[in-house]
């Protein structure tokens, strides 16, 4: 398909617009619309939470509300409307009931249960446009689609580091490598995850409380720990306030408060089945899980190859052998030809530090 500027002007305000519903939306993908009648914004909408109403049917009540008509108009949207009955109907009933000509999505519905919401559109005789800013929609989305697609959250890794790749001294202090902006930086991502991920071994040394601080946010993550021994200690920081799930080989040791759910996930070497693990909070709707651990948990994601994304913060400093690394590898590489390929995201400036974002060869977000 064709498009001109001004379409590509009114999908990049639906991708803002969908980026409000960044630390909300979950379960549900962002989303975001916009209403275009006669080369005027007529209405906007975007998906704030589940439950409430989808970007197009806010972007409809938005024009009714300005007493603007919306027969014949355009409706961009960063993913193709939907048509299953929910939580809501489906927004393909708004739009025919709206007289909408002609629809612009920024991509399809990974969704079988919702899908073929532009062919319902199509088939009643409304221009139906895919691909427009496509791959803006599917970062927005990575870990809804890959939710969707693979049974499993968008796992991202965070590490602060010094230039030389080292994340803690070798007694493990490691409070603060990095600065108080690249810290700040890091709960933004915490806030719009719907997880955050950690060892025991991080709970034992740090006593993390795992909670979004520097960034205004309406709910907290999801907090789960690997504990292959259930060793959590009762008074653990992390454990006041919010739901924790402390995912174990074998039994706890000790007695838990009451929002704490344990789940036994073994495999037949007696570790905790990480695959599994991913298996099972994709059932609760995690799309993006945020790992905060040390280099063994860290190892052990990259070499089972659950490891989508890193976000690295390097401070302009040297730590020196042999503070600790990024990621201990279960089996140690014999030759360059094992290592681990990286594509580049995207290099910042965060403050003193730099934020680099790449991806695991292979991913696409």
């Amino acid at each position: 398909m064709a498009f001109d500027d001004r379409d590509r002007e009114c999908m990049r305000r639906a991708l803002d617009l969908a980026a409000h519903g960044l630390f909300t939306a979950t379960p549900n993908p962002r989303v975001g619309c916009v209403l275009v009648r006669d080369g005027r914004v007529i209405g906007e909408g975007w998906h704030e939470r589940a439950g409430e109403a989808h970007a197009e049917i806010r972007a409809l009540a938005d024009a009714q509300a300005r007493g603007e008509p919306t027969r014949g108009a355009t409706l961009y949207v960063t993913l193709e409307p939907c048509n299953h009955y929910g939580r809501s109907p489906p927004c393909t009933d708004g739009l025919l009931a709206a007289g909408i000509g002609r629809v612009v999505a920024a991509m399809r519905d990974p969704n079988p249960i919702a899908s073929r919401g532009g062919e319902r559109l199509a088939a009643a005789g409304i221009a139906v446009e895919y691909g427009l800013c496509e791959d803006d929609a599917r970062e927005l989305n990575a870990g809804w689609i890959k939710r969707i697609t693979a049974g499993r959250p968008w796992l991202r890794v965070k590490i602060a580091a010094s230039l030389d790749g080292k994340t803690a001294l070798d007694n493990g202090a490691s409070q603060w490598i990095t600065g108080a902006a690249a810290r700040a930086d890091g709960h933004r991502w915490r806030a719009r995850s719907c997880a955050i991920l950690t060892g025991i071994g991080t709970v034992l040394q740090d006593d993390p409380r795992l909670t979004v601080r520097e960034v205004e946010t309406s709910r907290q993550p999801l907090k789960v720990i690997v504990d292959r021994h259930g060793q959590l200690p009762a008074h653990a920081r992390l454990l006041d306030g919010g739901e924790v799930i402390v995912v174990s080989a074998g039994m706890p040791q000790g007695a838990w408060p009451g929002n704490v759910q344990h789940v036994r996930l073994p495999r037949p070497d007696g570790r905790v089945d990480l695959a599994a693990m991913l298996g099972f909070l994709a059932e609760r709707g995690v799309n993006e899980l945020h790992v905060e651990a040390g280099a063994k948990l860290n190892g052990a994601l990259l070499a089972a190859g659950l490891v989508d994304e890193l976000l690295l913060y390097l401070a302009p400093c040297l730590l020196g052998d042999p503070a600790r690394g990024m990621f201990a590898l279960p089996s140690p590489l014999s030759q360059l030809a094992q290592r681990v390929q990286l594509r580049m995201r995207e290099v910042s400036r965060i403050g003193d530090d730099w934020r680099v974002l790449a991806l695991v060869a292979g991913e696409a977000g």
